[in-house]
């Protein structure tokens, strides 16, 4: 009897295991058929701008993305903040820009999403001269984990999305790490299609973070944050985020770093 009961429990562990993706497929698709909740739209008119600039057919997709995206990745208040649809479809409705035009898993590795008041500290082990190893403690507004996890401060969230010009947005930059994290460890190097791709997309992002670098060593100016200069993982995130933000700047100053983010991303948002 135990063994005829493991086995049909093995079975039907089976069964769900190959009928899953399937099963996902029906539910996401009977999710975009639903009507976007009005609550939501004036939610976005009113926290994310960045949406009212985008063409109709992609801010219907954005919705539709939205929809998915809530209904799949758990949101945990931290540090005493309790959660409300305005924060959810705040940060849902940047982090989708994200995955418009493109074959979505919806962040596929991502398991929540915990949102803080303000900026978190954490702690972090740095190494100085000689060796030496020293705690810090980091007051950061945003971080994404390759563990399935982004952690974002709801203050810097309104700011990000609050001012859409102007190049600096922490869901943009972490869930861009999310990507990158989809292709094993964050390197600046994302999913891509081909070996060709993967050559195009290092021979310009790593001549343009050589750059960066130059530029940050002697305090220029420049339109990409010197964050960029961290290391590559930091400067895809941060050239993620002038991308969608600052198009026209990005393709005036770095035209062919501008194109390989519009090959990878599948927008143009120069047009929008």
């Amino acid at each position: 009897m135990a063994f005829w009961f493991v086995t049909g429990a093995a079975l039907l562990f089976l069964a769900w295991l190959l009928g899953e993706p399937a099963w996902r497929r029906w539910r996401r698709e009977r999710l975009l058929r639903q009507p976007f909740p009005a609550p939501w739209r004036k939610i976005l008119r009113r926290r994310v701008p960045l949406v009212a600039q985008l063409p109709p057919d992609l801010q219907l997709q954005l919705k539709g993305r939205m929809q998915v995206f809530l209904a799949e990745k758990p949101f945990l208040g931290c540090a005493g903040l309790v959660l409300s649809d305005e924060m959810r479809v705040t940060v849902a409705a940047q982090a989708c820009l994200l995955l418009l035009n493109r074959p979505s898993d919806y962040f596929s590795d991502l398991r929540q999403i915990l949102l803080y008041p303000q900026s978190f500290v954490v702690e972090r082990v740095a190494t100085e001269s000689g060796g030496v190893l020293r705690e810090q403690r980091l007051a950061l507004s945003g971080e994404s984990w390759s563990q399935g996890q982004v952690i974002l401060s709801w203050a810097d969230v309104l700011a990000g999305a609050a001012d859409p010009a102007d190049g600096r947005n922490v869901v943009i930059h972490e869930f861009a790490h999310q990507l990158d994290q989809q292709s094993g460890r964050a390197n600046g190097a994302p999913a891509l299609a081909s070996r060709r791709q993967y050559q195009q997309w290092s021979a310009v992002l790593g001549q343009e973070f050589v750059l960066l670098q130059a530029q940050a060593a002697t305090g220029e100016a420049t339109l990409l944050s010197h964050y960029g200069a961290t290391d590559p993982a930091e400067f895809f995130a941060v050239a993620s985020e002038v991308f969608f933000e600052q198009p026209q700047q990005l393709q005036t100053q770095h035209p062919a770093l501008y194109a390989q983010l519009a090959g990878f991303y599948r927008v143009n948002p120069v047009q929008w």
